[in-house]
C-alpha cells in the first residue's frame, strides 16, 4: 500500500470541481521552529502525517495566503495555515456507478464489503469504470470527499472476500494507522497445489520481479513480508490452507506460497500452466477480518463464507480423495 492516499490530480475549475470547505488554523507559539508537516499533523490530527505531506507537495496547503513550497519549512508561530482537501474532478476521476455490492456491515464510519471475484478494486490509467470504487461512490456520494473513496487496502481482481472502507477522513486515518501498526487481522483461505502438511511462517522480502515487471517475487532488496500459514484440509494433490497476513505486500500470499513450492490453483502469474488450468481464478478468499472500530474503539470481527466456485472446487477435491 502506498503511503500517499491521493491518486488523482485535481484542478481548480469552478465547473468541474466538487468544492470542499477550506479549513484554517493558526500556528500556536508552542510550535514555533517546527517543520510544516509536523505542525500540520498537530493542527489536523484527523489526517495522517504522510497524507498531509502529500497534500502539501501537491499544493493544497497555503501559509498566509501563499502556497507552501516544502514540507521541511520551519514556522515561526502565528502563521495562518489554510488546507483544502483534494476533491475528485468530474471528467478525470471515476464516476459513481450503481452496482450490486454485498455489505456485511454499514454504519456512519465504515462499510465492510464482501467483494466478488472479478471486480477490480481501484481504477487505473485508462480504466475509470466498473470498479469497486465506482460502486462505492454510488452507494455513498459523500465518499467523493474522502481520498480513494475510503479504500484503505486492496484485494486482487480475482481474489474474493472482505474489505473495510472508511466513510470519513477520521475513520480512514484510524484504519490506515491500524494497518501500518499491523493490528488489523486478515485471514485468507487458499487452495494450493501439493500436500502442505505442516504449519509455518513465510518471512521473505517481496519486490518487483527483476525481469517480468508485471510480477512480484521474493527478492533480497524487496520490502519485508510475513505470512503465517497452516493446512486445514489435505487432499490427494492439493491443500486447503489458512493464511494470516502481518504485512500487505502486492500478491503476498500468492508469491510466498509459490516460493515455498505450493502455488495457488488457478493462479495465472505464479503457478505452472497445468496448475493454473485447474481453476478459473487464483483460489484465494479473504475469509476473516478483525479490527478496532475507528469511532467506537470496540473490537470488531467479520467472516465471509467461501464463494460458490471455491466450494465446488473443494467438493471436487474431496471426491478425488475417495
Amino acid at each position: 500500500m502506498s503511503d500517499s492516499v491521493t491518486d488523482y490530480k485535481a484542478e481548480w475549475d469552478d465547473d468541474d470541481v466538487i468544492t470542499v470547505e477550506e479549513t484554517v488554523r493558526l500556528v500556536p507559539a508552542a510550535l514555533a521552529g517546527e517543520r510544516l508537516d509536523r505542525v500540520a499533523a498537530v493542527l489536523w490530527p484527523e489526517h495522517s502525517r504522510s497524507r498531509l505531506q502529500a497534500w502539501i507537495e501537491e499544493g493544497w496547503l497555503s501559509i498566509d495566503g501563499i502556497l507552501a513550497d516544502s514540507v521541511r519549512r520551519r514556522l515561526a508561530g502565528g502563521e495562518r495555515l489554510a488546507l483544502k482537501l483534494p476533491p475528485f474532478v468530474f471528467g478525470e476521476s471515476p464516476q459513481a456507478q450503481a452496482m450490486p455490492l454485498s455489505l456485511l456491515h454499514a454504519d456512519e464510519s465504515i462499510f465492510v464489503v464482501d467483494k466478488p471475484a472479478g471486480l477490480v478494486v481501484h481504477p487505473g490509467a485508462g480504466n475509470l469504470e466498473g470498479t469497486l470504487l465506482n460502486g462505492l461512490l454510488a452507494l455513498d456520494p459523500g465518499l467523493a470527499a474522502v481520498p480513494r473513496a475510503g479504500i484503505v487496502h486492496r484485494l486482487d481482481k480475482d481474489t474474493s472476500g472482505l474489505m473495510v472502507v472508511a466513510r470519513t477522513l477520521e475513520a480512514q486515518t484510524a484504519l490506515v494507522r491500524q494497518l501500518q501498526a499491523r493490528t488489523v487481522h486478515r485471514e485468507y483461505w487458499a487452495v494450493v497445489a501439493g500436500r502442505l502438511e505442516r504449519a509455518g511462517t513465510a518471512e521473505a522480502p517481496i519486490g518487483r520481479h527483476p525481469r517480468v515487471r508485471t510480477r512480484m517475487a521474493v527478492v533480497p532488496q524487496g520490502k519485508p513480508a510475513v505470512t503465517h500459514y497452516r493446512p486445514l484440509e489435505v487432499f490427494a494433490e492439493a491443500t486447503l490452507v489458512e493464511c494470516r497476513l502481518e504485512t500487505g505486500r502486492t500478491h503476498q500470499i500468492r508469491v510466498h506460497l509459490a516460493h515455498l513450492g505450493f502455488p495457488l490453483l488457478g493462479d495465472p502469474l505464479y503457478a505452472p500452466r497445468a496448475v493454473a488450468a485447474r481453476f478459473s481464478r487464483q483460489a484465494l478468499h479473504a475469509r476473516r477480518l478483525a479490527l478496532v472500530h475507528p469511532a467506537s474503539g470496540e473490537p470488531c470481527r467479520w467472516e465471509s463464507p467461501l464463494p460458490e466456485d471455491m466450494t465446488r472446487l473443494l467438493e471436487i477435491l474431496r471426491g478425488e480423495r475417495r
